[in-house]
């Protein structure tokens, strides 16, 4: 197995395209396609409340009175806000221009986003240094493996923000293996701050080494650093209309389900949330059930050994290399405020906040797969496919287990 390439060097993931690159971006299309009709099929579709902000916002209002009494809305002076960011909204609004196709918007705005980061995650691997068979293993598994495909299929208007960071994470990686742009790595990362704010901390070491290897080092982080300051400041702003203050999402004033507000209570962010996350995100067991299937995913969370047990691989990379050690550091700070949020994340299959240093992980498979044995690695990647495929069944049909 080659070695990857080090970091920074540039890359050509687009020449020489194969027909296998094609088959696999068509089966990707398909499996998405199809597994959103499926969820659709059990669960239904129509307008959600995501729709009724578009729908307002058209209007120059960001608020909506058929909020009230919803989770995650704040209520300023009679007025009634749902606390998620402007990425979020921001693909509902042709949806809500056309009328007539609003019913579809719940499942169609992830789509795009979830299915080219699917696709994308073939040139990752081989950007990262997996070759032959072994990047179709590695892209099979992020595309199919891993919670990418139920945060993209879902129709859920807090997963599509985890489709939105996964894109601008993946292309942000290419960009830093490749021309290594700061403007277009700024860019990037100030995308995946405004789909998911927990991503910033990535700027830290990345902005670094970029400080540190470029010549033009006072160019080279302003040109960095101006996307990301800018996408602080339009967070800021949006955060100000709503609820009157720049540093107030409303995840600290909405309101919540009687079991998370005694959470909230002790921090939105707190050392004391870490051992209940760490416990969802890599302990927590299916639900026995007394009837076939006799378990069931629990909707609070479940292990990611379980969900996803591929991403064990990524300790192939090691960290003597340059190009893992900055990877391993990403993935560690964006996990940091991860484990540190009040709220694992209900109604979902595994630990969906982990998407937000997933992207990274891939990479350090890329990186680790020429110390592959074979077998296991293609075994752990089997698994986590099937035990997606899972995921979508349950989360389309729990109500009917």
């Amino acid at each position: 197995m080659d070695a990857p390439p080090a970091t920074g060097s540039p890359v050509h993931t687009w020449r020489g395209i194969r027909r296998g690159d094609w088959l696999f971006a068509l089966a990707v299309v398909l499996v998405y396609i199809l597994a959103t009709l499926f969820i659709i099929h059990w669960r239904g579709a129509g307008s959600n409340r995501m729709m009724l902000v578009a729908e307002r916002a058209l209007t120059g209002h960001l608020d909506s009175d058929a909020l009230r009494g919803s989770v995650d809305t704040v209520d300023i002076g009679g007025h009634y806000y749902l606390a998620i960011g402007l990425l979020q909204l921001v693909p509902y609004l042709p949806f809500a221009v056309v009328s007539s196709l609003s019913w579809t918007a719940e499942y169609a705005t992830a789509l795009p986003f979830g299915v080219l980061a699917a696709i994308l995650a073939l040139p990752l691997a081989r950007t990262y240094g997996a070759r032959g068979a072994t990047a179709y293993w590695i892209a099979g598994f992020t595309a199919f493996g891993s919670l990418l495909l139920l945060s993209t299929v879902g129709g859920s208007l807090y997963w599509l923000a985890h489709a939105e960071c996964f894109l601008a994470l993946t292309l942000f990686l290419l960009e830093w293996a490749g021309r290594r742009r700061p403007v277009v790595l700024g860019l990037m990362l100030g995308l995946s701050f405004l789909a998911r704010p927990t991503t910033i901390v990535a700027a830290v070491p990345f902005g670094l080494v970029l400080l540190w290897q470029r010549r033009e080092r006072v160019v080279s982080v302003i040109a960095f650093g101006l996307p990301i300051m800018g996408a602080v400041v339009l967070f800021g702003w949006f955060n100000w209309v709503r609820f009157g203050s720049p540093m107030e999402t409303g995840y600290s004033i909405s309101l919540l389900s009687s079991s998370l507000e005694p959470l909230r209570e002790e921090g939105l962010f707190s050392i004391r949330h870490i051992p209940e996350n760490l416990r969802l995100a890599l302990l927590a067991l299916p639900k026995s059930l007394n009837h076939l299937p006799y378990f069931a995913a629990d909707p609070n969370g479940q292990s990611m050994l379980l969900v996803s047990p591929a991403l064990l691989t990524s300790l192939w990379a090691g960290f003597k290399e340059p190009s893992a050690r900055l990877l391993w550091i990403a993935a560690g700070l964006v996990a940091v405020p991860v484990f540190m949020y009040y709220g694992g994340g209900v109604n979902q299959y595994g630990f969906r906040y982990a998407l937000d240093f997933t992207p990274f992980l891939i990479a350090l498979m890329a990186i680790g797969s020429r110390r592959w044995i074979g077998w296991p690695e293609r075994l752990l990647i089997l698994f986590s496919i099937a035990s997606i495929a899972y995921g979508v069944l349950w989360y389309a049909t729990r109500l009917h287990i």
